[in-house]
């Protein structure tokens, strides 16, 4: 991939920033701004993290590294692997493989792998589709790890599977979601760590460890035992954590659970992920503006510093933006967006403000207005800035999209508006399930979708099979059926979400043509 000069984004970047690689390197010492790349959902290019090409990981870290950006956390998916791989699996572990020696020779980055601690695919049903488009919730499978003959063949695997990767600088291993097993211990889990830690011995003296602190490793055990969600207590987390410092897995950190760190001082190992601060996870692809959480996430940092996370990474970038700023200690006024977004698509800064304002608001009217003006924008050979690479080679696409979601955000307002003062919302819901129907085709994205303001217009509607999608969650629903676990029904819920979306837009389809 060129820029409309005909330069490479390598070439750019090498004569923009002008810098060698092995002094940038980021050193331990450097506080982390980093970035998590989840792959975790199969839908559209360049939507979906997983269908990037190398031009297009070059060009959105070439556009991360101007914001500030030293590290990148990707997660590879290794658990939906199947064995044996699907060429695309070779082809998606190669393309990570090459964009670590990337991120590290050209744009000197620190890179991370994330991994689920005893998830693996079960190889017939992931064997069904490939790597792009699978699904990681029909195709999973969870290792007891108190097994020790089902861990060594785990681990057997994961080594196999992680060697391509084995030039990481470090793996954070999460407690949970996914992760867990029914009655699994906290000693299980530290067992299961320092197993980790004698593969990354064997693949590289010198990788780091990260015990990614989340829900609580007993607590998603327990979850898996009843059926039922709750958080880790701070006793459970402590106890964790003081079990993994006795055994001492160095070099290792910890991502996320300060205050338990600090009990035990180990606080200088701790780097913040502020999840969900640039984007939730899942979420209906929608791009976020505004308000403090992305610029104050960044502010919040640790002594090692600060991860952000996105899912549809492409929509994000206003967020990108302020968390960054945030992370070192920058202002973030509305020259400095319309400033940002000008590195975007010159001359056109202003413009796509305003469409980022009105997509936070309320106000349909602008929000159509602004749609109205992108459209009127040329779009044959729109000029680009310096952060080019964040538009994933489409300045065209990327405009495109604010219009797609202006319009779907404008009908969505005026189908909630009509439906809190009850009035006839057939014409307003008709109007937005198109809208919304338009934007999802583009994005492909069919997980779950989480809106308050949604639910409340969509519960007006008294529909049963809407109502029935509404109330799915992650908890198990009784009563079992003979020989069922909770955990079965944990499964069949997490499964269900994977296609949440395409699966309401059809009930809201329906309920379309049954209003009078």
């Amino acid at each position: 991939m060129t820029t409309s000069k005909g330069i490479t984004y390598r070439m750019l970047f090498l004569s923009t920033i002008a810098m060698s690689a092995s002094a940038e390197r980021c050193a331990s010492s450097q506080k982390i701004l980093g970035m998590y790349v989840h792959q975790h959902w199969p839908y559209n290019h360049p939507y979906a993290a997983r269908t990037w090409t190398l031009d297009d990981w070059r060009g959105y870290v070439h556009g991360l590294r101007q914001l500030g950006y030293n590290t990148i956390m990707i997660w590879p998916m290794t658990e939906t692997m199947p064995d044996p791989l699907t060429e695309s699996d070779h082809a998606a572990l190669d393309k990570i493989r090459r964009v670590i020696d990337m991120l590290h020779a050209d744009f000197g980055m620190t890179v991370w792998i994330a991994l689920c601690p005893n998830v693996a695919a079960n190889s017939e049903e992931a064997a069904k589709s490939t790597f792009e488009e699978r699904h990681f919730f029909y195709c999973d499978t969870r290792i007891n790890p108190g097994d020790s003959t089902a861990l060594a063949k785990f681990m057997q695997r994961r080594e196999q599977l992680l060697r391509p990767l084995a030039k990481a600088d470090a793996f954070a291993i999460i407690d949970s979601d996914p992760g867990g097993y029914p009655g699994s211990t906290n000693a299980d889990f530290v067992r299961l760590l320092g197993e980790h830690r004698k593969l990354f011995d064997r693949l590289r003296p010198g990788i780091e460890l990260v015990y990614w602190m989340h829900t609580g490793w007993e607590a998603y055990c327990r979850f898996y035992r009843t059926g039922q969600f709750t958080m880790g207590t701070e006793a459970q987390q402590i106890d964790c954590l003081r079990r993994l410092a006795e055994m001492n897995p160095e070099p290792w950190g910890i991502a996320n659970g300060l205050p338990f760190a600090q009990k035990l001082g180990l606080a200088h190992k701790v780097v913040s992920f502020n999840y969900g601060r640039i984007e939730g996870e899942p979420s209906f692809p929608m791009t976020n503006f505004g308000g403090e959480a992305a610029y104050e996430g960044g502010k919040s940092a640790t002594e090692r510093g600060v991860m952000g996370n996105a899912q549809t990474h492409c929509l994000q970038l206003p967020n990108t933006f302020a968390f960054a700023r945030g992370a070192q200690d920058l202002p973030l006024t509305k020259a400095d967006c319309i400033q940002f977004a000008e590195g975007l698509i010159p001359d056109r800064g202003a413009l796509i403000l305003r469409a980022w304002t009105a997509l936070s608001g309320t106000d349909s009217r602008e929000m159509r207005e602004v749609a109205s003006q992108l459209e009127k924008v040329p779009q044959g050979n729109l000029a680009t800035g310096k952060l080019r690479g964040l538009l994933f080679g489409s300045p065209q696409r990327f405009m495109n999209d604010l219009v797609l979601q202006l319009r779907m955000r404008a009908a969505a307002e005026e189908f909630y508006a009509a439906a809190a003062k009850k009035e006839t919302v057939k014409e307003s819901l008709g109007q937005f399930v198109a809208a919304a129907e338009t934007w999802q085709r583009r994005h492909g994205c069919e997980n779950f979708w989480w809106d308050p303001k949604l639910r409340d217009a969509l519960r007006a509607l008294d529909s049963p099979r809407i109502n029935e999608l509404l109330d799915l969650d992650y908890n198990a629903r009784g009563p079992l059926a003979p020989g069922e676990t909770p955990f079965d029904q944990v499964q069949v819920a997490f499964r269900r979400i994977e296609t949440h979306t395409p699966t309401l837009l059809e009930a809201m389809r329906d309920a379309v043509s049954r209003l009078p």
